[in-house]
Order: structure tokens, then C-alpha cells, then sequence
């Protein structure tokens, strides 16, 4: 159980921390900062900072609840660790379910607090942060385009993942590379898809912003998974270190001693 609600609390911090900051602070703007006169200096963080904050909650949680449950905080990765023989299938549906509800506790937390500002709306093409493709890509993707990224970026994600957390691979290390690797995704897909790679995130969201984007739900169910078994079936055939079976060691016990010398051995003052 201990490993299923670390999973839920690690999500709605990926959602609360990356999605959040995208609705609260992406293209915040103070008229009272200036540099120099009459300058004015916007706040907004941007897609860069949108990027940093979903790596950086990956890389905190992943030190914070790693030993707990792996830190998957994503179907996806779950999905592509089972394939790669990483992850048992029987903890599949429970860490899907605990992501899941996690993302979606984070998604009401922001709509909540957004709410608080009067010029809050669910209007424009990714309301709440969501993902989509055609009038709901940032960029005004369609769904091949929405779809191929989608698949490519889950791919490599799950490839780094597996990489930096393979025994061979310096210990200590795998939450930066995985949080730098988001990231990097999101500084390529933003534009695309609103990057999800991450179908509990996807979902946490939408759930909020209305009928119309969880329409579109789907593809961001579909790409981040089939990316994922991919990666870890590629991992696996190919990097996959081979570790002959060895017999396991058993403790001794009293029947493998011979204790008849002992008593006939003379005692000695």
C-alpha cells in the first residue's frame, strides 16, 4: 500500500508543480516591475520555465519516493518498465489507479486556486494547461504530427529511464538525467501538444477543462503507452545486460558440523 500512495502523492506534485505553473505563473506580468525607467519587466516564466518545473518535480520525487515505489508517476513508464521486465504485471493496474487519482486531485487544486483570480477562464486552446491536437495544439498541430511526437518523445523518455537506472549505470545519477530528460521534452513539445508523455497527467487536467478536451483524451492514452512498451521491448532485446543464473546460497545449519571432534577434545585449563 505504502508503495501505491507514495505513487499518488509523487503525481499530484508532477501535476501540481508542471501544470501549475503553466496556468499560474507561464505569463504572469507585474506592471510594478521595471528595469530602469518606464521598463517594464514581465514575470512570466514561459515554456522554458514550464519545462524546468515539470523536470524538477520528476528529479525532487524521484529522490523523495525512488526507493519507495521506482517513481513512475506515469501509465506510461509503468507500461514501459513492464515491457522491459522491470515491473511486475500484477502492480500494473493499482499504480495506474493511484496516478490517476493523484493527477486529478492536482488538476481541482489548480482549477481552485486559478478560480480565485476574476480573469480566469476555461477558454483558449489548452484551458488548465491540457493537451490536445488541431485547435487544441498550441501551435495548431494535427493529429499525425500530435501523434508522432507524442510516440518519439514517451520513446525516448522510457529509453533514458531504462539507461539510468540499469545496474551498469552510475549510481545516484538516474533523477537527473530522467528530470533533465522532461525537460528536454517539453522544450521540444510544448508548442505541439502541450507535451503530455504522460497520460495520468493528461487526464488530471482535462477532467476539469470540459467535454472537448476529454474528447481528444485519447491520443494521449494511446501514444505515451505504445512509446513506452516500445522503448522498454527495444531496451530489453538490445542493452539488456545477460546474468547467468547462479545458485543461491544457503546458511549453514548445526547437521553441517561435525561436533563429536569437539566433545573429544581434551579441556584445557
Amino acid at each position: 500500500m505504502k508503495k501505491y500512495i507514495a505513487e499518488l502523492i509523487g503525481t499530484f506534485w508532477l501535476v501540481l508543480g508542471g501544470c501549475g505553473s503553466a496556468v499560474l505563473a507561464a505569463v504572469f506580468t507585474s506592471e510594478g516591475t521595471t528595469i530602469g525607467q518606464d521598463t517594464y519587466f514581465p514575470l512570466g516564466i514561459s515554456f522554458v520555465g514550464v519545462s524546468l518545473a515539470f523536470g524538477l518535480t520528476v528529479l525532487t520525487m524521484a529522490y523523495a519516493i525512488g526507493h519507495i515505489s521506482g517513481c513512475h508517476l506515469n501509465p506510461a513508464v509503468s507500461f514501459g518498465l513492464w515491457a522491459g521486465k522491470r515491473f511486475s504485471g500484477k502492480d500494473l493496474l493499482p499504480y495506474i489507479v493511484a496516478q490517476v487519482i493523484g493527477a486529478i486531485i492536482a488538476g481541482g487544486l489548480i482549477y481552485l486556486v486559478a478560480s480565485g483570480n476574476s480573469e480566469f477562464s476555461l477558454t483558449g486552446s489548452n484551458p488548465l494547461a491540457t493537451n490536445g491536437f488541431g485547435e487544441h495544439s498550441p501551435g495548431g498541430y494535427p493529429l499525425i504530427s500530435c501523434l508522432i511526437v507524442e510516440v518519439v518523445l514517451s520513446f525516448m523518455f522510457l529509453m533514458i529511464i531504462m539507461g539510468a537506472t540499469d545496474s551498469r549505470a552510475p549510481a545516484g545519477f538516474a533523477p537527473i538525467a530522467i528530470g533533465l530528460a522532461l525537460t528536454l521534452i517539453h522544450l521540444i513539445s510544448i508548442p505541439v501538444t502541450n507535451t503530455s508523455v504522460n497520460p495520468a497527467r493528461s487526464t488530471g487536467v482535462a477532467l476539469w477543462a470540459g467535454k472537448e478536451l476529454v474528447a481528444q483524451l485519447w491520443l494521449f492514452w494511446l501514444a505515451p503507452i505504445v512509446g513506452g512498451i516500445l522503448a522498454g521491448l527495444t531496451y530489453h532485446n538490445l542493452f539488456a545486460e545477460d546474468v547467468a543464473e547462479q545458485k543461491p546460497v544457503e546458511a549453514l545449519t548445526d547437521s553441517d558440523f561435525d561436533r563429536s571432534q569437539l566433545e573429544d577434545e581434551p579441556q584445557h585449563q
